[in-house]
């Protein structure tokens, strides 16, 4: 399933972040080459201080433990996202809400602390007509 998945990956030229198992780390913006058998060409570029250097590795298929890739970013300063006309309002983004993201979690927290003593008082309940 891994092969197919890396295969698809190296056919659309998508970047990927890929975890070494073997080597424990992370290489980030990668771009998978080739397949060849159980070896995998990767070409990622690393930032150093004043230098960018650009590598190629070749990696076993069994060290490869996870791949992980982009799907989309929106930036969150001011920034009105393009739109299509013909977008369905149902799958349209509202960026109000969108950046309100840490209010409705902190609603929720509250919500989710008043709730739990009302069960923990029901637990306790139910605890003394068994006795």
């Amino acid at each position: 399933m891994l092969h197919r998945k890396i295969y698809q990956l190296c056919c659309d030229g998508r970047e990927v972040c890929i975890f070494l198992r073997d080597q424990q780390r992370w290489i980030e913006r990668a771009r998978i080459l080739d397949i060849e058998g159980d070896l995998v060409t990767i070409r990622y570029e690393l930032d150093e201080e004043d230098e960018v250097s650009a590598w190629e590795e070749l990696v076993r298929l069994d060290s490869i433990g996870s791949i992980s890739q982009k799907i989309s970013s929106v930036s969150r300063f001011g920034f009105e996202p393009a739109v299509s006309e013909d977008c369905p309002d149902a799958e349209r983004l509202d960026m109000p809400t969108v950046l309100d993201v840490p209010a409705a979690k902190s609603d929720a927290s509250e919500n989710t602390s008043k709730v739990e003593p009302s069960q923990s008082e029901s637990n306790s309940n139910s605890n003394t007509e068994f006795s």
